[in-house]
């Protein structure tokens, strides 16, 4: 009896120590040897400690004091109390353990208010629970949780009663489930009855729609909701709207279908209420460490009128494409990649399911390439496809294939092992390139049969040698002679006789035979750079950098009759041609020449102090990043020695300003019918020359003040996905920033004689939003032409930020795409916290 009530004794200390203090059983065993051992009995360690003792060592704090009683063997925490055992933590304002038990309860207190103030916070691994009350039992690990609010994936559960298993497994009695990270969600979906697999799925009995904690008419007999950190399948609710040319329509309503974590895929339709549809496939596949791609197709049907009146037409488009990368580490050496744009000319203009930008496009192009290097030789092949259509002229240019076989720069008489300086001639590098295309060019009607496009398929190859090399003249002049030999390969030439009964009077016919022409050159060049600096006294603006880089240059090109023939008209006067005319290469033919060329560029910086900083460092801006000057003089031509001067600046003040100039200038005068004279425009006027185009264009971006980019960080994504947000924020609508206003402004100017055949084009664009109010804000996109005096694309975006819902009306008031549409949405727990949405205007730049 007595040693019993000892042995209770020794294991209330033991326990109490272990809990109070965190002194381990082998400090109690250390402690121990210092006393003489009854010479009866003696007790191990093990002999104290119950079965259902706690299995690890049970760490606590509180911020104002712990009571311990014995009697009832119970330990009270007070203030800020924290609980941690094994992979467990607790947290709440007052925490009380009962040892027999081992049950753990947590609470929170309140106020003087009646509020609520240190509610307990549970974690277990990646589990996390805020909730009113907790009770957990640290031997069996179930738990009985009261007014719970714990996030699984990118979901939130509330709950009124939560009972959790061994196995984690959380069985919720009146819970919600919602996507909003609120503590009263705006919407939610309600059940008496949930449960919840961690990593597997969300089990919900009859669930009703709230908005607002009002309920609504939607309701499922059961839910079921995925809850895993991966995608899951799903329905994609439909987007409505209005055209008055298509009529109501919903647009992007399909299924999303999550095959595994490197392949998915989009099935959605549009559907308009005078009888056109679309269909659209989507997906995108990736294979970590090689490859990432994304594939998109849709096909449309375009129906005006009604079948029964002559009127009535149908319009099919298609458009694929398809975006291929590979990773750069898989196969240095080989690199394979795909941009393809491709499809009917009108898909952009007839689908209203396109972005503004695709709609504004009038070009779109593909390209496949595959490249080959070779480690420590200087071989690249390359292989390519491409592809580019225009949208106004119907005309469509495929290259298929393309072949390019290129030997870098060498060095044949450098020495192996140098010694000394390097010698000149070790400077004298030269590299090879072989070319080979296979072209046709024809409208985009054509290209639905092989017969009527194979007459016009072109191709060849191109053989190139440069060589050169560079060597300082003088110590500050840089001195680059190079020659230059270049063949063009054709298995088919033209051949062109005098026949009255042709198309002017001319016959030509296709020879398929092969035939070889060849040009060659030299030429050197001669180049250096001038430093200004203009040094300012005071605050401010410290100094202005001027760079003049001059150089002068002179080829020369022999005439090369390689390919010339000629034919004989019936009064005997021949006509020279080439029989490389038509050939994908162009011609060998040249003309002797030898021409001077002259180029002058300059650039300006400047140096300044910001009276806002206080470290008083300096900054360097921009003033003016390029200004040229160009022309050339053909010293072997008998009149109109004297090239177009070319005139060029360009500018990007502060990073909001761009601006952009190009112009051409003849310097030859004109007679009166504006024929060209082979006489100075300045000895006739006294004028530099005749301005014969010109183009501006003006560009800038302002942002409030508070809009300066800061990168977005949250805790809702992934690091792709927060890295692929901040480098492309002009895509999404922020809230942060108050105001953002985007112009441009272009110019271009023609006269090439006569004022009667001078050409003005101008447009004016802007695009921009403001926020009304922090969670209301408008986006607009508008331009004007003043030679159509009519406005362009106009389009009007209402955004309004719901928190964990967005919407965006958005209304196009003029054109053939005047129509509005219609977007509310769940969104992300990601784009919740960043506050934005995607934006659907279109970019000027």
């Amino acid at each position: 009896m007595k040693n019993n009530y000892y042995t209770k004794l020794f294991y209330t200390i033991n326990t109490f120590l272990v809990l109070v203090f965190g002194i381990t059983p082998n400090l109690l065993i250390a402690q121990q040897d210092t006393i003489k051992s009854d010479s009866v009995m003696v007790l191990s360690i093990d002999s104290f400690i119950s079965k259902d003792a706690m299995k690890a060592k049970v760490e606590y704090k509180a911020r104002d004091s712990i009571r311990f009683d014995m009697k009832s063997q119970q330990i009270f925490l007070f203030g800020e109390s924290e609980v941690h055992y094994e992979d467990l933590e607790l947290k709440a304002e007052e925490i009380e353990s009962d040892l027999d038990s081992n049950i753990v309860t947590a609470r929170g207190k309140q106020d003087s208010t009646q509020k609520y103030f240190g509610e307990p916070y549970f974690k277990q691994g990646e589990k996390e629970f805020y909730a009113h009350e907790i009770k957990y039992n640290f031997n069996t690990k179930k738990g009985l949780i009261s007014d719970v609010k714990t996030q699984e994936g990118e979901g939130y559960i509330h709950g009124q009663k939560i009972y959790k298993n061994p196995d984690n497994i959380l069985y919720i009695r009146n819970g919600k489930y919602t996507t909003c990270n609120l503590a009263e969600p705006h919407y939610h979906f309600g059940a008496t009855k949930l449960k919840i697999i961690p990593n597997d799925k969300i089990i919900t009995g009859p669930a009703d729609l709230f908005i607002e904690s009002t309920p609504t008419p939607f309701a499922i007999p059961f839910g079921f909701f995925p809850n895993t950190p991966k995608q899951k399948s799903g329905i994609i609710i439909p987007m409505p709207g209005e055209s008055e040319q298509l009529g109501f329509f919903m647009l992007n309503g399909g299924y999303y279908l999550y095959v595994n974590d490197h392949l998915d895929a989009e099935f959605t339709g549009d559907f308009y209420s005078k009888g056109s549809w679309g269909t659209k496939f989507n997906s995108n596949y990736n294979k970590r460490y090689k490859f990432n791609g994304r594939v998109e197709t849709n096909y449309s049907v375009f129906t005006n009128s009604e079948k029964e009146f002559p009127d009535y037409s149908e319009k099919r488009d298609f458009f694929l494409r398809w975006r291929h990368n590979q990773d750069p580490k898989a196969r240095p050496t080989t690199v394979f990649s795909a941009n393809v744009n491709l499809g009917t000319s009108t898909n952009f203009t007839n689908n209203f399911n396109t972005t503004a930008t695709d709609y504004l496009s009038t070009n779109f192009s593909s390209n496949i390439s595959f490249t080959k290097r070779w480690d420590n030789k200087p071989f690249t092949l390359n292989v390519n496809a491409s592809h580019n259509q225009n949208t106004l002229s119907k005309q469509v240019t495929v290259r298929l294939p393309e072949i390019a076989f290129n030997v870098a720069r060498i060095y044949p008489f450098a020495r192996k092992k140098s010694i000394g300086a390097q010698k000149f001639y070790e400077k004298i590098g030269l590299s090879y390139s072989m070319n080979f295309r296979n072209e046709v060019t024809a409208p985009d009607s054509l290209f639905n049969s092989y017969d009527k496009i194979s007459g016009k398929i072109k191709n060849g190859i191109q053989h190139s040698i440069p060589i050169s090399t560079s060597f300082k003249v003088l110590k500050y002049f840089t001195l680059n002679p190079a020659v230059n030999y270049s063949e063009i390969w054709y298995l088919k030439t033209i051949h062109k006789t005098w026949d009255t009964s042709q198309i002017a009077n001319v016959r030509t016919d296709t020879i398929n035979k092969f035939e070889r022409g060849n040009t060659y050159s030299t030429s050197a060049n001669l180049t250096t750079k001038l430093y200004g600096m203009y040094n300012f006294k005071g605050d401010g603006i410290k100094a202005i950098r001027h760079v003049i880089t001059p150089s002068v240059g002179l080829s020369y090109t022999p005439e090369n009759n390689s390919g010339i023939r000629t034919y004989t008209d019936t009064n005997n006067i021949s006509y020279k041609y080439s029989i490389f005319q038509e050939g994908v290469y162009g011609t060998a033919h040249t003309a002797k020449t030898g021409m001077l060329n002259f180029n002058l560029l300059q650039s300006f910086d400047m140096k300044y102090k910001s009276k806002k900083d206080t470290a008083n460092t300096l900054k360097k801006v921009t003033l003016l990043d390029n200004l040229s000057l160009a022309t050339s003089y053909n010293m072997l031509a008998d009149s109109f020695n004297w090239s177009n001067i070319s005139i060029g600046a360009r500018t990007n003040l502060f990073n909001k300003f761009n601006i952009n100039f190009n112009g051409t200038i003849d310097p030859y005068a004109l007679d009166t019918g504006g024929t060209r004279l082979n006489k100075s425009h300045y000895s006739e006027t006294g004028g530099l020359g005749r301005l014969t185009s010109a183009s501006v264009n003006l560009g800038f971006m302002l942002k409030s003040k508070v809009a300066k980019k800061v990168e977005k960080t949250t805790k809702f994504a992934t690091e792709q996905e927060l890295a692929y947000v901040n480098s492309h924020l002009d895509d999404y609508i922020d809230f942060d920033v108050p105001w953002s206003l985007n112009f441009a402004y272009n110019v271009y100017y023609s006269k090439p004689v006569f004022e009667s055949s001078k050409s003005v084009v101008q447009t004016i664009g802007v695009t921009g939003d403001v926020s009304l109010t922090q969670k209301w804000k408008i986006g607009f996109a508008s331009g004007y032409d003043f030679q159509q005096h009519d406005l362009s694309y106009t389009s009007l975006n209402i955004y309004r930020d719901l928190h964990c819902w967005e919407m965006d009306i958005q209304w196009i008031p003029l054109g053939p795409r005047q129509s509005y549409t219609f977007t509310i949405k769940v969104k992300s727990a990601m784009l919740q916290d960043l506050k934005l949405i995607r934006r659907n205007i279109p970019s000027l730049f």
